[in-house]
C-alpha cells in the first residue's frame, strides 16, 4: 500500500474498462498507475470499479448499471472525486458530472493537475497552462449548464450560448498569447544552448519515476529534486560533468508516461528540445517494475514522435537492488514460467544486454552499484562523438582507465 504523508487526502474512486484491446491484467496495471498518479496529486483511492465491454459507452463511458453502482458508492461514502482511466469526451464528462453529482476527472485531467502542481519555473507554468487551455476549450459548454437553451423558461433563452462563445474567445486568445510567450522563451533558450559551446550533450530520458534525477545527482554531484512520486522533475536541468578528463553536458528531462496527453506532448515539445539536440541519449529503465518492457516501448514511441529515435542510445537498467523476480514452487507444474520469473542474470543474457549500439548497463543509482562500468561506458560513447567532431583532440582523451578515472561537477 502507498505510504501516506500527514496531509489531508481527497477521497477518490477510480474506474476503467476491459475491452478486446485491453485485457483485465492490463487494466489492473493501468489502474495501479492511475492510483499512483492520484496519490501524487493528493488523493486517496478508496475503491476501484471496472467493467467488461466491447467498447466504452459513448454517453457515459461505462454502462448505466455500473455508473449507478458508482453513484451509490459515492453518496454513501462521501467520495469527492471519480477518476476514469481513459480520456473522456466532452459529452461523456458532461453526462457523468450530472449523474454522479461530484467532481469527474479523466487520466489527462489528472496528469495536467499534477503538472500544474509541479511546475516551478515560469516556462513550465506557461507550458502547463497552454496544455490546460487546449484541454479545456472543447469542454467549455459543460461549465455553463445553468445557462443552456435546452433548460428553457423565462430568461433562459440565448444568454447561455453568448456566455459560452465569450469564454471560448477568451480561451482562444489566451492560447495564442501563451504560444507567443513560449516562442519568446524558446528563442532565449536556443541562445543559451548555442552559448554552451561545442561540448557533447547527453540527455537522460525514460519513463517517469525510474530514477533519472537520482542518477543525475550521483554522476554530476548536484542536488536535483528527487521524490518517489510521478513527475517529480518537470524543468530540464543541465549540468557540466567530467569523467576522467573529458567534459560533457548532462541534462535531466521530464519523464514520459503511457497514455500521455497529446496536449502535453505538444506544449512540452520545446522542453524536449534538449532531447532533440542531444548527441547521446541515456535511456533509463526501472527494471524492478513488472511492466518495464511496456515502459521502454512507450518512451521509444514518444522519442519517435519528437524525431529523436535515431540518436545513439545507451540503455541503463536501474534499480537492480529492488528487482524481485516472481518465484515458482518446484512442485508447481501448473504455472507457466514467463519473463516475470527471470533472475537478473537471466535478463542480462536476453536481448537487453545487447540492445543499441553501445549495449546495456545494469546499475543501482541509489546504492551506486556498477557505477564504474556506467562511467566507462558513457566515457567511451562521449569520447567517440567528441573525437569524430574534433579529430585533432584525439590524443587528449585516451581509452578509459579505471585507475585514473575521476569525476567532477
Amino acid at each position: 500500500m502507498l505510504e501516506k504523508e500527514t496531509i489531508n487526502f481527497e477521497k477518490t474512486v477510480i474506474a476503467g474498462v476491459v475491452t478486446q484491446e485491453q485485457s483485465e491484467d492490463k487494466l489492473t496495471e493501468y489502474l495501479d498507475e492511475l492510483e499512483f498518479l492520484t496519490f501524487t496529486a493528493g488523493g486517496e483511492v478508496v475503491k476501484r470499479f471496472s467493467q467488461k465491454m466491447d467498447k466504452p459507452n459513448p454517453k457515459t463511458f461505462l454502462g448505466t448499471g455500473k455508473i449507478e453502482e458508482i453513484h451509490t458508492y459515492v453518496k454513501e461514502h462521501d467520495v469527492k472525486t471519480v477518476i476514469f482511466d481513459d480520456e473522456l469526451s466532452p459529452a461523456q464528462q458532461k453526462n457523468l458530472n450530472k449523474i454522479l453529482d461530484c467532481k469527474v476527472l479523466d487520466r489527462t485531467n489528472l496528469i495536467l493537475d499534477i503538472f500544474a502542481q509541479r511546475a516551478e519555473t515560469s516556462y513550465a507554468r506557461t507550458q502547463v497552462e497552454l496544455a490546460q487551455c487546449q484541454y479545456l476549450l472543447p469542454r467549455l459548454s459543460g461549465m455553463w449548464t445553468h445557462l443552456e437553451r435546452q433548460r428553457g423558461g423565462i430568461g433562459m433563452r440565448g444568454p447561455g450560448e453568448t456566455e459560452i462563445e465569450t469564454d471560448r474567445r477568451i480561451v482562444r486568445d489566451r492560447i495564442a498569447l501563451l504560444k507567443d510567450k513560449i516562442k519568446t522563451i524558446d528563442r532565449q533558450m536556443s541562445v543559451q544552448r548555442s552559448n554552451r559551446g561545442a561540448l557533447v550533450r547527453v540527455a537522460l530520458v525514460g519513463y517517469t519515476n525510474v530514477g533519472k534525477s537520482t542518477l543525475m545527482n550521483v554522476i554530476s554531484k548536484s542536488e536535483v529534486f528527487v521524490e518517489n512520486k510521478l513527475f517529480a522533475t518537470l524543468d530540464t536541468t543541465v549540468r557540466k560533468v567530467v569523467i576522467k578528463n573529458l567534459p560533457f553536458l548532462l541534462s535531466d528531462t521530464v519523464g514520459f508516461i503511457r497514455k500521455l496527453p497529446t496536449q502535453l506532448i505538444e506544449s512540452f515539445k520545446s522542453t524536449l528540445d534538449e532531447v532533440r539536440e542531444a548527441d547521446l541519449l541515456l535511456h533509463v529503465v526501472d527494471i524492478s517494475h513488472p511492466e518495464f518492457e511496456d515502459h521502454i516501448q512507450s518512451v521509444n514511441s514518444i522519442l519517435k514522435e519528437i524525431k529523436s529515435d535515431d540518436k545513439p542510445t545507451i540503455m541503463v537498467f536501474n534499480k537492480i537492488d529492488a528487482y524481485m523476480p516472481l518465484t515458482i514452487d518446484e512442485d508447481d507444474l501448473v504455472t507457466e514460467r514467463t519473463t516475470r520469473h527471470y533472475s537478473l542474470e537471466e535478463w542480462k543474457a536476453t536481448w537487453m544486454a545487447n540492445v543499441g549500439e553501445n549495449n546495456a548497463l545494469f546499475i543501482s543509482a541509489i546504492n551506486k552499484e556498477n557505477m564504474e562500468e556506467f562511467r566507462q561506458k558513457v566515457y567511451e560513447a562521449v569520447r567517440q562523438i567528441h573525437i569524430t567532431r574534433f579529430p585533432y583532440n584525439n590524443f587528449l582523451y585516451p581509452d578509459y582507465n579505471e585507475n585514473s578515472a575521476t569525476e567532477e561537477e
